[in-house]
């Protein structure tokens, strides 16, 4: 099922007038923070509160002269509260005061966005793991049926995996949103230090410890981990779909709405085409975060290699990571379950996953060595591999009981500790 991606709050953070509107919000907390200090007048204050403005067309016609996109927004602001208020605005401060902080003001904002959409991701896989608590599957270790679990537990891995990613892209926000109106180099040279700290409250962020006049990039890249974290976890779950989505295998499969068609030439194709989508985007995720570590290593105490890519990789990455957990969702929600399938192929070869029960009956009541039970069992199991039946080929070596056999192949027993693992969530 084709969802339609209506959630366009981040993208507006991003677009340019926005982050012009980011920049305004910032240069005004700094004029707060010196009135309240008092060396701004409250009358000039509230002049520029009132009519600090500014026009996206005459940033860029001022920019086209100047050069400098900072310069340019400064000009088209200071035209809107006059000259004898627009020598307050900007006092002291560098270029990469407002850019930064105002960067780490979007960052919050989208990421509450993301929290929102993991939260709501998180609450759906809870729920269908509860549903299917008790429905019996195979397990899979290198790609080959081992035991027998439920299709619940295998939800509830993933559910423990996306709460573990939550706290810890919680973590990497409060990492990053961290102000800086510490002037060239960092050294406040030219601004008060409670100038910080009072627009840093104004705007609740936290006043970064020290800074080389832009905010260290480390942190940047931890955030950025996190997002590749959160898409690559959805990649694996989507990648599991698929592969129970297979033909031969046809144990779950994405929802499939009436008039919906998988191929221009296979009328029979039932793609899992939401989940391969997933997969694809995670790898652009992925990548971002290559370059946001790539970002850390700046000339001396700053240059702006950074900037042009963060241009992209931010906006790009938040966007995608929030459609991605929108999408999942939906996929989850609409998964549908072959329950027949899974009995289907737990019971392949005469039931060879009943294995270890055998072998453990052998050596636990029946006295023969761990080595002698294991060659028993194992001959018997490939052999069922190779067209026989397991169990048939075990009932006729005669050394287990019909009553013992039934014990060994009772499915219930691998669910006796179901309950005690789903009482942690």
């Amino acid at each position: 099922m084709i969802e339609r991606y209506s959630r366009k709050e981040i993208k507006k953070i991003w677009d340019l007038e926005e982050k012009f509107n980011y920049y305004l919000k910032v240069e005004l907390a700094v004029c707060e923070a010196y009135a309240d200090i008092g060396l701004i007048p409250q009358d000039a204050l509230q002049a520029i509160k009132n009519k600090a403005s500014f026009n996206v067309d005459r940033i860029d016609e001022i920019e086209q002269e100047v050069r400098h996109d900072i310069i340019a927004f400064l000009t088209a602001v200071n035209e809107s509260v006059g000259a004898e208020n627009a020598k307050y605005i900007h006092m002291g401060l560098t270029s990469s005061d407002v850019i930064d902080t105002a960067f780490a003001l979007q960052i919050k904002d989208s990421s509450q966005i993301i929290l929102q959409g993991l939260t709501a991701l998180i609450e759906v896989i809870k729920k269908r793991a509860f549903e299917f608590k008790n429905t019996i599957c195979i397990g899979r270790s290198h790609g080959v049926h081992a035991e027998i679990m439920t299709f619940g537990f295998k939800l509830l891995n993933w559910l423990d995996a996306l709460e573990r990613a939550k706290k810890s892209l919680e973590y990497a926000l409060e990492e990053i949103t961290v102000g800086q109106i510490s002037g060239p180099v960092g050294t406040y040279s030219n601004v008060p230090t409670e100038v910080e700290t009072k627009t840093c409250e104004i705007l609740g962020l936290k006043p970064a410890k020290i800074s080389t006049q832009i905010i260290s990039r480390d942190r940047h890249a931890k955030f950025m981990s996190e997002l590749a974290v959160i898409s690559t976890l959805i990649e694996q779950f989507a990648t599991e779909i698929r592969h129970l989505q297979k033909t031969e295998v046809r144990e779950a499969e994405e929802g499939f709405v009436k008039g919906q068609k998988g191929s221009s030439a296979m009328p029979h194709k039932k793609n899992p085409i939401l989940c391969e989508n997933l997969c694809g985007l995670a790898r652009v995720v992925r990548s971002n975060m290559i370059t946001a570590f790539e970002n850390i290593n700046l000339w001396h105490e700053r240059d702006i290699s950074h900037s042009s890519a963060e241009r992209i990789i931010f906006p790009d990455s938040l966007i995608l990571v929030d459609f991605m957990l929108a999408r999942f969702k939906n996929v989850v929600e609409n998964l549908v379950i072959h329950e027949d399938n899974m009995q289907k192929n737990v019971n392949l070869y005469g039931g060879i996953v009943y294995s270890q029960k055998v072998l453990l009956k052998l050596v636990d009541e029946k006295g023969y060595t761990r080595e002698e039970a294991y060659r028993i069992v194992q001959k018997h199991a490939l052999n069922a591999l190779n067209g026989g039946n397991f169990r048939q080929g075990l009932e006729s070596e005669k050394i287990l009981s019909e009553d013992e056999l039934n014990e060994c192949f009772n499915q219930i027993d691998y669910l006796k500790n179901i309950n005690k693992i789903f009482e942690k969530f």
